[in-house]
């Protein structure tokens, strides 16, 4: 009795080995791949991926055979039900959520940004968190059966005594987003505050107007797309050069890149003095536009970590030039990933 016992047990252990083999696939390291590119692939973690394969570093070789979770299949078209199809949920209206911006919010509705400042009676980019926006033709043209919420009116700005209004910086703050939702600039908060780069703390107090200066609307004259000397057209034409180099974390040379090392990279050899720094880091050194020009760059959020975590640049007809997990390529806004992690267009202060 005793061995049946111990067969069964054997063969119960057999028979789990067996099945999470079944469950997974295998994977043949090439130049360039790392664990955490693996992991992003097929959507597991690092972790999970060194229990698989019994790693002790993340270091790889090339040619090493990975097992890999197996990529799930799409599931075979149901049929039709013959019930008549439910009335699609159309939105009309979107509220504004920190971070959000005009350009963003138009390619998430599937809308031109033109139609979006138009439908809003919008003559700037300029919006903030609670604003309620119409998002839809309808939502501009009907009346009665859809009404438009009162947009939300601006955070208050402390103003002492002084006649210094103040700003307290928190959490995710950048001098850019401050310098926009208070109708200023980067120039001048760094001026007023004697800032001789563009870190910034939470907690820290920001001053928001020289000292009896009432607050203004300046008018934002947007500089034509490039980046420091470099023309649009020599930066285009020196990224184009670097198509196919593989990814490579914190790589800045054509031996492999990051998105911001490459970014870094193509700049300098167009005539750019700009330093290296991270996504963040030239993310706090652009402003927002409207209306996005070939060389302008490109941000997402939210891809392999919370917050600005991706970038590239913009080569027009809704295109981008960066470098992903598989290396430097061209990727399109309209595809579902890259549009579901739109921050925003950018240039270079």
């Amino acid at each position: 009795m005793k061995k049946k016992m111990v067969t069964i047990a054997a063969a119960a252990m057999l028979s789990s080995a067996f099945a999470a083999q079944a469950s997974a696939d295998t994977y043949t390291v090439k130049k360039g791949d790392t664990l955490y590119q693996l992991a992003s692939r097929y959507k597991t973690s690092v972790t999970e991926l060194k229990t698989l394969n019994n790693l002790k570093s993340d270091s790889l070789s090339i040619n090493q055979t990975l097992q890999v979770p197996e990529t799930k299949k799409k599931p075979a078209p149901s049929t039709p039900s013959v019930s008549a199809p439910a009335k699609p949920n159309v939105t009309h209206t979107y509220t504004i959520k920190a971070g959000d911006s005009l350009s963003k919010i138009a390619l998430s509705h599937n809308i031109s940004l033109k139609e979006l400042m138009s439908w809003n009676h919008l003559s700037h980019h300029i919006i903030y968190p609670g604003q309620v926006l119409k998002v839809s033709k309808a939502a501009e043209s009907t009346t009665g059966s859809i009404t438009a919420t009162a947009p939300a009116a601006p955070p208050a700005v402390y103003a002492p005594e002084d006649g210094k209004g103040e700003y307290i910086v928190k959490s995710g703050d950048s001098l850019s987003k401050i310098a926009v939702e208070n109708n200023t600039t980067v120039q001048q908060l760094k001026d007023w505050n004697k800032l001789s780069s563009d870190l910034i703390f939470a907690g820290q107090k920001l001053v928001l107007r020289a000292s009896g200066q009432a607050p203004q609307n300046p008018a934002v004259t947007e500089k034509p797309a490039q980046a420091e000397s470099g023309t649009a057209v020599a930066v285009l034409a020196e990224a184009q050069k670097h198509i196919g180099v593989p990814y490579k974390w914190a790589g800045s040379s054509p031996d492999g890149f990051d998105c911001s090392g490459f970014i870094y990279y193509v700049l300098n050899k167009s005539g750019s003095t700009l330093g290296r720094y991270s996504t963040d880091g030239y993310y706090s050194r652009s402003y927002y536009i409207d209306q996005p020009q070939p060389g302008d760059l490109v941000f997402f959020e939210n891809t392999y970590r919370p917050g600005i975590s991706h970038m590239g640049i913009y080569a027009g007809n809704n295109r981008f030039i960066h470098s992903s997990s598989n290396g430097v390529e061209i990727s399109s806004l309209d595809d579902s990933y890259y549009k579901k992690h739109f921050d925003g267009f950018k240039r270079f202060y």
